[in-house]
Parts: structure tokens; sequence; C-alpha cells
């Protein structure tokens, strides 16, 4: 599966993954990753260190 996806954050900067061929859904930006699954998702991890909505940091 050759599937692209972006890693994307809200004004909450909780972190997600969305497909790069599709438009971003409402609410949230790219962070500026692209890869794979996997690629993304560790890059999620690497960086996403407090699940904390930021409201509440």
């Amino acid at each position: 599966m050759n599937d692209r996806y972006l890693v994307v954050l809200n004004d909450e900067e909780q972190y997600s993954i969305w497909w790069a061929d599709r438009d971003l859904p409402a609410g949230w930006r790219a962070e500026g990753t692209e890869g794979t699954r996997e690629e993304c998702l560790a890059r999620i991890e690497e960086v996403w260190t407090d699940m904390r909505p930021l409201s509440l940091r």
C-alpha cells in the first residue's frame, strides 16, 4: 500500500494523522510531516509528550 499521510494537529495541540491526498478536516492543520502511516505515528509519538489538551496545561 502506498498511502501517504500527514501529521495534523488542532488548536488544542492534539495530534492525529490524515490522508495526504484529502482536504484537511475543519479545525486541523498540517504539522509538516508527511510519510507512511508508520512514519507519521512515530513522529506523533516523538513530539506529543503531554497528552492533555492545551487548555488544560
